[in-house]
């Protein structure tokens, strides 16, 4: 059964955090076409980063299961209190309060002033602040990945 939910788990991890990591990382792109002076002509670029903004809101609901499967997986192996995973138990949650309160509503305010002034007191989106939210992200998921393979100090071998 352990075998089962560390392969869930990781199925999970790639085929959620993966297109999260990519379609974020492209949005800044778009969203600075949309601000630049000449525009969007056939709203292009607005048609793709509502669509990046779209992979990146449904594979995070798909996401959940991760932190689900991974305290299964955990709870078997009986490495719930180790240290490499408390540590990334915690980095997980920074990097879903990142995309949940950060990366995702700046992806919405873009796409709002694409369409025009949608609330007037909302300060302009910034594609640079953006990207660098998303590097966070992607940064943080890089070390939750090598924390779950180098798993330091751990006694249940590597």
């Amino acid at each position: 059964m352990t075998k089962v939910l560390l392969s869930v788990h990781v199925l999970v991890a790639i085929l959620a955090i993966g297109p999260i990591a990519v379609a974020a990382s492209m949005f800044p792109r778009y969203a600075r076409q949309l601000a630049a002076e000449e525009g969007d002509p056939g709203g292009r670029a607005a048609g793709i980063a509502a669509v990046l903004h779209r992979i990146c809101r449904g594979y995070a609901l798909f996401g959940i299961a991760l932190p689900v499967f991974g305290f299964a997986t955990a709870a078997r192996l009986g490495v719930l209190t180790d240290v490499w995973l408390v540590i990334s138990i915690a980095l997980t949650a920074l990097a879903a309060a990142v995309l949940a309160l950060a990366v995702l509503p700046a992806q919405r305010r873009v796409l709002a002033s694409a369409g025009g002034p949608a609330d007037p007191d909302a300060p302009p989106p910034q594609a640079g602040r953006l990207a660098m939210l998303t590097g966070v992200f992607n940064l943080l998921w890089a070390v939750v990945v090598i924390l779950m393979i180098v798993r330091p100090g751990s006694t249940t071998g590597a």
